[in-house]
């Protein structure tokens, strides 16, 4: 469970700790504990929500039992604790939920399941790179948009690769005919330089890839 490295919102006893989107899993155990302190019934409340009445009579609220009515303060209090503990982006997510417990189970959909697919899809990812071959028949210039495709989404999923270990995968599963190209490459750029190098990398072997040598 990742802490954020850096945080000021929510380190107080008296304000809920703040939920702005990342650090999900570090949130909700903090929020748990928070709830909790201020009161075990708030947490029961969470966890099963307000067991009141779905349907009144005519005079509507008036029918409600004393208990139904501390139920229904248990929940707008928990809900209260839970809205003043998420930004913006975050309210507008749960803001049609009616009880504290819609809330918390919105939030544990979008973020512990969210993150849960994030994470399978990185492990496809990454064995689709580290499997990543020539296919029969296959032009060097669809091979590397092939590849380029698998590095770009695993950027998007912020799995970044260092640029040089990119090219020297590419380049350890390119064909024999390729050798002394790849070596060209190599001499004439520090695949472990920063951008400038790396920059340099990228053209020479595009134009080789262009020029189908």
């Amino acid at each position: 469970m990742a802490a954020p490295p850096i945080f000021q919102e929510g380190a107080s006893l008296t304000r809920p700790p703040f939920f702005n989107g990342k650090y999900y899993g570090w949130w909700k155990n903090r929020m748990m504990n928070f709830i909790i302190a201020k009161n075990y019934d708030l947490w029961n409340v969470v966890m099963d929500g307000p067991i009141i009445p779905t349907k009144l009579g005519p005079k509507g609220r008036l029918e409600l039992t004393p208990e139904n009515k501390i139920a229904l303060q248990n929940n707008a209090k928990a809900k209260n604790i839970l809205i003043c503990g998420l930004g913006p982006d975050e309210y507008n997510r749960i803001s049609s939920c009616s009880t504290a417990k819609e809330i918390w189970d919105t939030l544990q959909t979008a973020h512990a399941g969210m993150s849960q697919m994030k994470k399978c899809k990185i492990d496809y990812l990454n064995r689709k790179y580290e499997l990543f071959r020539m296919k029969d028949g296959e032009t060097i210039q669809e091979m590397h948009s092939r590849f380029t495709s698998i590095i770009n989404e695993m950027n998007s999923l912020g799995e970044s690769l260092p640029s040089g270990k990119a090219v020297r995968k590419f380049f350890s599963v390119l064909p024999n005919s390729w050798e002394s190209k790849v070596e060209a490459i190599t001499e004439a750029c520090d695949l472990d330089s920063e951008e400038e190098n790396m920059e340099l990398t990228t053209r020479m072997f595009q134009e080789m890839l262009s020029k189908g040598r």
